[in-house]
């Protein structure tokens, strides 16, 4: 009798596996490029070093208003940005948001 319960308890399990992904999954989270973007003033470009120099507010994930160096995630970048611009921009959440991974001009 433990047999089986132990071969349906298998058959359920492999029952589960083949329903299609969406009724077994939740929805995937946003990619890291869709995330919140903070506001910011560029301080500095500076291309030997593949950094950009923001000022800004309190971000979204959480970092407070500060002016640090931030690496991109596009080095061609640093070719269009200058000092003195406003841009939102997000950050990669998998380097502790030191890399900006999209940013926009703010008009």
């Amino acid at each position: 009798m433990t047999l089986g319960l132990v071969f349906s308890a298998s058959a359920l399990a492999q029952m589960n596996h083949s329903m299609p992904m969406a009724q077994t999954t939740k929805p995937a989270a946003e990619p890291a490029d869709a995330a919140a973007m903070g506001e910011a003033l560029i301080k500095k470009v500076d291309k030997t070093k593949g950094t950009v120099t923001l000022q800004h507010g309190a971000l979204p994930n959480g970092m407070p208003p500060m002016t640090m160096a931030y690496k991109v995630k596009d080095a061609a970048w640093l070719d269009q940005l200058k000092a003195g611009q406003k841009i939102r921009f997000a950050t990669d959440p998998a380097d502790g948001g030191m890399t900006v991974l999209r940013y926009e001009l703010v008009k």
